[in-house]
């Protein structure tokens, strides 16, 4: 018998999906990782574009998370910039 699944995303699933984001970061694009209160969801690479302006430090990118740190912090790892 199939399995019935929820309309609604258990944010705290060991499961981490690749999204389109934007991502501020004043100290430019040499970090890896960034906590989820830098990070924007968007639906589409295209999107993420659009909402992205580097000249105030906020860049396209693709990225995966959020998944919890051993901190305990909910953060986002960098797969590719976009802009």
């Amino acid at each position: 018998m199939p399995q019935a699944t929820s309309l609604f995303t258990d944010i705290e699933s060991r499961v981490v999906g690749t999204s389109a984001v934007v991502i501020y970061s004043p100290s430019g694009k040499k970090r890896t990782r960034y906590p989820e209160g830098v990070v924007e969801i968007y639906a589409s690479e295209d999107e993420a574009r659009a909402h992205a302006e580097p000249e105030k430090h906020r860049h396209a990118a693709l990225a995966s998370g959020p998944s919890r740190s051993s901190e305990g912090f909910r953060l986002f790892y960098l797969v590719r910039w976009l802009d």
